[in-house]
């Protein structure tokens, strides 16, 4: 099947709940972990295609703070699964301008993995192409507060007049800070709900549910929600009239 897009109109910056690895397992009567290893399949497909038709920042869930409470034996294959994912996709970051960036509560991951993850920050932080932020031990709930707590030190500090705080300054606090926020957020595998995924910066971001498992999240399914994206009126509190009357004058 092909579906159009308008390649002047796509998305500033997508982001994806990435749901569905283990339920995708299941239906193939396999271990939780064959399905993440799938999963990173599609990432990294996802990753190429939004690179190839000019999506300027991708910002994947991959790992929630709530996720440390899985079994023991998953998060450590999730956090190996992540060191071979940077190993293998460096060459191609640098290679296609893509640099890496991520959110999070980075100092909970285990040494090796911070320092690879830091490793291949630094090596692609000159990349301008495409910008692949990586949310882990991420959650939209501990953001705020991190954001809240700094915002308080500096004030007590007199770095800041609370007086002046506005959303644009909150923001400037917040880990995604400098990035534009999503657009559009897609969640895969049936959902409805953003589990705790960038609270702040969704505000007026278009949401897209499918009911696709991420392992089988094709071409044609990110293809599917921008052509969705595409038709939909972003009005951020306005009238249809004054947006109209906005763009003529």
């Amino acid at each position: 099947m092909t579906i159009d897009i308008d390649l002047h109109k796509l998305p500033q910056h997508i982001a994806i709940i990435m749901d569905g690895n283990g339920r995708w397992a299941q239906n193939h009567t396999l271990g939780r972990i064959m399905g993440h290893q799938k999963g990173v399949e599609t990432v990294q497909r996802t990753v190429r295609l939004c690179r190839e038709i000019g999506i300027k920042y991708l910002t994947l869930y991959a790992f929630s703070v709530e996720n440390w409470s899985r079994p023991d034996q998953e998060v450590k294959a999730l956090m190996k699964i992540l060191r071979e994912y940077l190993r293998s996709e460096l060459d191609e970051m640098l290679q296609n301008g893509i640099r890496l960036t991520t959110i999070g509560d980075i100092d909970a991951l285990q040494e090796p993995v911070r320092n690879l993850l830091q490793e291949t920050m630094d090596r692609t932080s000159g990349n301008r192409e495409m910008v692949l932020n990586l949310a882990l031990s991420y959650g939209g709930q501990d953001e705020i507060l991190q954001a809240v707590r700094r915002i308080l030190k500096d004030a007590q500090e007199g770095r800041l007049d609370p007086a002046s705080i506005s959303k644009a300054s909150f923001a400037s606090y917040l880990y995604t800070a400098g990035m534009p926020d999503p657009d559009l957020l897609i969640r895969t595998s049936g959902e409805y709900r953003i589990s705790n995924f960038l609270l702040w910066q969704s505000a007026y971001t278009e949401f897209y549910f499918t009911d696709v498992l991420w392992p089988d999240f094709s071409k044609a399914d990110l293809f599917s929600a921008i052509a969705d994206y595409q038709q939909r009126e972003r009005r951020y509190g306005l009238t249809s009239d004054q947006l109209r009357r906005e763009k003529i004058d």
